[in-house]
């Protein structure tokens, strides 16, 4: 079972605390910097003309939170 680390858990806490219909500039970063990390991928951003693929990532991230850490 992957867990974020401590930084990373308390980061994506941060992020979740607050509901949002878009994304500020350094939340996207963040999500393109921990979704390469936790699911081994080259880092690259997604097109946001089309936020699905975005909003994926951001389910599979609170998956891992939901892990705890």
């Amino acid at each position: 079972m992957v867990k974020f680390t401590k930084e990373d858990f308390e980061s994506w806490s941060d992020f979740r605390s607050e509901p949002k219909s878009t994304l500020q500039g350094n939340e996207f970063e963040l999500i393109c910097q921990l979704h390469a990390k936790y699911y081994n991928h080259k880092y690259h951003k997604p097109c946001t003309c089309n936020p699905k693929k975005i909003k994926l990532w951001i389910k599979q991230l609170n998956v891992i939170w939901n892990n705890g850490n």
